[in-house]
């Protein structure tokens, strides 16, 4: 097993953790960081990019995809 693949799955329990917690205390903020971090660490596991690869790409994404919005379809 990959290294990044390993990283990318305790960033997902990391991430889990943290959006309960950000329930938890009512916290929107901790809530969707929790979230962000899960899927990046999905992204981490299944490609096997590095850590801040994977985040990097992840912030990329939201900047080309801002304005995207599903409430419209």
């Amino acid at each position: 097993m990959n290294w990044d693949r390993f990283e990318g799955k305790w960033m997902q329990v990391g991430g889990k953790v943290q959006e309960q917690w950000g329930r938890l205390t009512h916290d929107p903020q901790r809530e969707l960081a929790g979230r962000r971090d899960q899927l990046a660490g999905r992204h981490q596991e299944r490609y096997g990019v590095a850590k801040e690869e994977a985040t990097r790409q992840l912030k990329d994404f939201y900047a080309r995809n801002r304005n995207w919005d599903l409430s419209n379809r």
